[in-house]
Order: structure tokens, then C-alpha cells, then sequence
């Protein structure tokens, strides 16, 4: 992350990707790119719809289902470990010219070469970038081809935006596979994203494949007792947040 000047003359932070919207898909696309390099900030105004449902049931890993905000926690968490900046501001407005986007809060600017659209049924902040096409199905979602990648050069969308069915799961897988997209379309070296046990390639001869890992057995324990414990901890008390509800039934 470096600086840039804005319109006015003043400086703006630079980054690799700007996520607009920390819901599941958001996060997975900032998990993505941060793991693999790209300076990744995630721009949350906090009103992720998944904070609405009382008990999350069809997520893959949680035979019991979890709380969503406890979840929404994790993926924040782990796009923290990836090395993602998280920022809670509301979008404005975001800009395209020849050196890349302009992406705007109430009170700040951000410089980017990809912008990851990832909020719900909100495009406004979009009116400015000339070549979005929106397609009107009952809600409004930015056209995309098969990998999220919008009709404008760098910009991506995700998730519900992007037309996917509104269900977490395919929402964050949606937003892993945008991340994927934008890695391969800036050129990155990247296989699966593994880590192996030790001598998985090099035993049979073959490099580390870029974006690989092989562990000995005991870096592999290590990170297993690491996970459990912090799972553990995660989870050994209720979720303090208390339950949303829909906007219109708020007592304000």
C-alpha cells in the first residue's frame, strides 16, 4: 500500500484490491487476493444481510449450524491473517481513469488497480464508472461474466450483486472463485492455494508449485493444535452481538 493524489491534491492510500461490502463473499475475495500478495482492503459499512438470520444451517462445516454473525467473524479474522486491511465505511463513489480506480467514503479516498463490487442490491456507488451494465430481475445486479468480471477492465463483482442465489455458501464460493480470477488476471503465479504434507511434489521430483506448501509433521501438528485451540476459544461463549432483524421491523 503506498499513496496517490486525489482530484483535489490530496493523498490517497493506493492498494492492489479495494472489496467494497464485508459479507461472505466480500471476504473470501479479500481472503484470496491478500494470501497471495495483493494489498487488499475490505471498505464494510457493517449492514451485511447474513447479521439478519438467526441460525445459519446449509454452510458446509458446521453440521449444527453457527451463528452467522459468529461466522461473519471468522471470515473477517481470517481475511486478517491473510493480510487484508478492514475499514468500516460507507462507498460513495468510485472512479475510473488510466491509472486505475478512485474508490470514495464520506471521508476518505482509495486508490486501486481492482475494485471488487460485493454489496447486496447497492450499485450507486457505481454511476460514475462508465461501462457498468445492471441487469433489473425484481432487484438490481451488475452483468458479469462466468468469473465476475464486469463489461469495465479491473472491476469485478461478487456474491448477491453478481446475480448469485442467495445462499451464503455459494455467495462466499463466488467470491473465492472472483479472487482466483483477478489473481490469474494480474498474471500471478498461483496453482491451489495447498498446503501439503512434506515431499508431497518434491518426493516425485516436481518444484513447489507457485502458490504451495509442503509441511514436516511437525509444523502440520503445530497448526493443527493452533486451529483447534483458536476454534475453541471462538466458540466457547455466546456471540455477544445482539439479533438484527429487518430494517422496517426496528424500534429505532
Amino acid at each position: 500500500m503506498d499513496g496517490t493524489a486525489d482530484q483535489d491534491g490530496s493523498t490517497q492510500e493506493r492498494y492492489d484490491v479495494v472489496v467494497v461490502g464485508g459479507g461472505v463473499a466480500g471476504l473470501s475475495a479479500a481472503t484470496f487476493t491478500g494470501r497471495n500478495d495483493l494489498t487488499t482492503l475490505v471498505l464494510d459499512a457493517g449492514d451485511s444481510i447474513l447479521r439478519r438470520n438467526a441460525h445459519l444451517e446449509n454452510f458446509p462445516g458446521f453440521p449444527a449450524g453457527v451463528n452467522p454473525r459468529r461466522l461473519l467473524g471468522l471470515l473477517g479474522e481470517q481475511a486478517d491473517t491473510a493480510g487484508c486491511t478492514r475499514r468500516t465505511a460507507h462507498v460513495t463513489d468510485a472512479e475510473r481513469d488510466d491509472d486505475g480506480f478512485t474508490v470514495r467514503t464520506n471521508g476518505d479516498a482509495y486508490a486501486a488497480d481492482y475494485v471488487v463490487a460485493a454489496t447486496k442490491g447497492e450499485t450507486g456507488y457505481l454511476d460514475a464508472v462508465d461501462g457498468v451494465s445492471l441487469v433489473e430481475r425484481g432487484k438490481t445486479y451488475v452483468d458479469v461474466d462466468e468469473r465476475g468480471r464486469t463489461g469495465v477492465p479491473g472491476l469485478y463483482a461478487a456474491g448477491r450483486l453478481a446475480g448469485k442465489p442467495h445462499q451464503a455458501v455459494v455467495c462466499a464460493g463466488h467470491g473465492a472463485e472472483v479472487g482466483a480470477t483477478i489473481l490469474e488476471d494480474d498474471d500471478r503465479p498461483f496453482y491451489h492455494d495447498w498446503v501439503t504434507p512434506d515431499g508431497y511434489f518434491t518426493d516425485r521430483g516436481r518444484d513447489l508449485p507457485p502458490g504451495c506448501e509442503e509441511l514436516d509433521a511437525a509444523e502440520r501438528e503445530r497448526r493443527e493444535a493452533h486451529s483447534r485451540e483458536t476454534m475453541r476459544e471462538r466458540f466457547a461463549d455466546p456471540h455477544p452481538d445482539a439479533q438484527e432483524t429487518h430494517p422496517s421491523l426496528r424500534d429505532d
